[in-house]
């Protein structure tokens, strides 16, 4: 019995690791070249906008170059903190730093795995996020100061090596070792839930109730969310299983928001009050944008 039940598992986890694994290689590569090679020019990118006097429409180039950066949380705040010493204003930085925690080139890449659909719902939904942070900021927060990055102590960059060779391989070595264990761990609860979870139950919370099935999928994002690159494996066998488009879009869009490692850092440079706007915002999009997606 215990043998069966092994040879089965062993079947779903492999057939999800053959159909994923390449997304996984390519976004660990593509994520790295761009971390050593096309870093920096992103940030001056982004830096160079406030020259441009582009008012809000400076929010859309803001939110794209967010999602282009490949830094994690606690790195690209300190840059965000350099870009506000230079005279970037909240709302650009908003934009920048919200689009920036939903989505990087590698979750971009591992996306890919979930089909063309979901790939570019993901993309425009977490622009648009990004954008509206910005917008909220802009309009609301106007004059007053949104963040505070004094308090913030960055940690010494580790792509220091003189050979762009060898800081590759190592910004790749460093993703495999980050993210592989979420990867396998994504695909072995996928397993599992093939196995034991009948696709009928989960088709009746996450798509024959709609509203209901966003808000929860939403909520379950906010605990669920380890590392992007887990979290695929789920959600391509969620989305096999019955889930909507819409509930699997608010996942994508709380789950990076809402990641321990992602608020900790936040809340370095957010008021307690800011820090609860920014959940309460998250939330509302993630929700609203699941309904528009089931309507259209």
């Amino acid at each position: 019995m215990i043998r069966r039940e092994f040879i089965y598992l062993w079947y779903y986890f492999s057939v999800q690791l053959e159909q994923i694994f390449g997304y996984w290689v390519l976004g660990i590569v593509l994520g790295s070249f761009i971390s050593v090679f096309a870093k920096d020019k992103i940030h001056s990118a982004f830096s160079g906008i406030s020259e441009k006097r582009l008012g809000v429409l400076g929010l859309i180039p803001a939110s794209l170059l967010g999602i282009a950066s490949p830094l994690c949380m606690y790195g690209t705040i300190p840059i965000t903190a350099s870009f506000s010493q230079k005279g970037l204003k909240d709302d650009m930085l908003a934009a920048f730093m919200t689009s920036s925690i939903l989505l990087n080139p590698q979750l971009l890449i591992y996306s890919g795995a979930l089909g063309t659909k979901a790939l570019v719902i993901r993309f425009v939904s977490c622009f648009l996020c990004g954008v509206g942070a910005g917008i909220c900021v802009r309009y609301f927060f106007h004059g007053t100061g949104y963040f505070k990055f004094t308090e913030f102590k960055p940690a010494a960059g580790r792509d220091t090596d003189p050979n762009l060779f060898t800081r590759l391989l190592k910004n790749i070595g460093r993703n495999i070792k980050v993210t592989g264990r979420y990867f396998l761990l994504g695909i072995l609860l996928s397993a599992l839930f093939q196995r034991y979870v009948p696709a009928d139950i989960f088709k009746s919370l996450f798509q024959e109730e709609k509203g209901f099935g966003i808000l929860m999928a939403a909520a379950i994002g906010v605990p669920l969310y380890a590392c992007g690159g887990g979290t695929i494996p789920l959600l391509q066998q969620w989305l096999d299983s019955g889930m909507s488009m819409g509930a699997a879009a608010a996942f994508m869009i709380t789950g990076p928001a809402t990641k321990i490692t992602n608020v900790g850092a936040l809340k370095i440079v957010m008021s307690l009050r800011h820090f609860v706007l920014y959940f309460v915002y998250i939330v509302l999009f993630s929700f609203v944008s699941g309904l528009l997606i089931e309507h259209f």
